[in-house]
């Protein structure tokens, strides 16, 4: 499996991942992407244009995407709980989050995490961050095995509720799994 950039002649695969993926938590009963159309591929196009859409291939098939990024995400300025160990205002996250169903329980998801982490250490970022449905167990699994934490509750714009997750990186260190 490889990890590349986004391009748009992956759109019509990510859309066909995120509504598998919509389909999937709401049959698990998971309230998480279940209200409208999001994400889809207009999403997949905005991170596309920003830089920060990442598919996981094999064998020249789409197997999971995400959203990758570095800055400041203001969803995650205010938190309930224990709060973030680390004040940093720039930080690496991962939004929309899609693994075909073919790939569930290969480590997609956790290759993705990897990815970020490596390219975190690469700009001397120290500090990544991520969110999930209470519900959705699966996604706090991968978090908790790439070294992420649960550090309390996040808002999403629309009001709901995540659950927050963060790992410092220490300079230097491989962050096992």
């Amino acid at each position: 499996m490889e990890i590349r950039k986004g391009r748009k002649e992956d759109l019509p695969r990510i859309g066909l991942l995120y509504s598998q993926a919509r389909r999937a938590m709401g049959e698990a009963g998971i309230d998480q992407w279940q209200n409208g159309d999001y994400p889809n591929e207009t999403d997949a196009r905005k991170d596309m244009d920003q830089g920060r859409c990442y598919v996981l291939e094999e064998g020249g098939e789409v197997l999971a995407v995400a959203c990758l990024a570095f800055g400041h995400e203001p969803t995650y300025d205010e938190i309930e709980g224990e709060g973030w160990e680390r004040d940093d205002l720039f930080y690496g996250f991962l939004h929309r989050i899609a693994v075909a169903p073919e790939a569930k329980g290969r480590g997609a998801a956790g290759l993705l995490f990897d990815e970020l982490k490596r390219q975190a250490r690469d700009r001397g970022v120290e500090v990544i961050r991520g969110d999930t449905h209470r519900d959705n167990k699966p996604m706090q699994r991968v978090m908790d095995k790439a070294g992420l934490a649960c550090r309390g509750v996040i808002h999403v714009e629309d009001g709901t509720p995540r659950l927050a997750y963060e790992a410092v990186l220490r300079p230097g260190a491989k962050e096992g799994k």
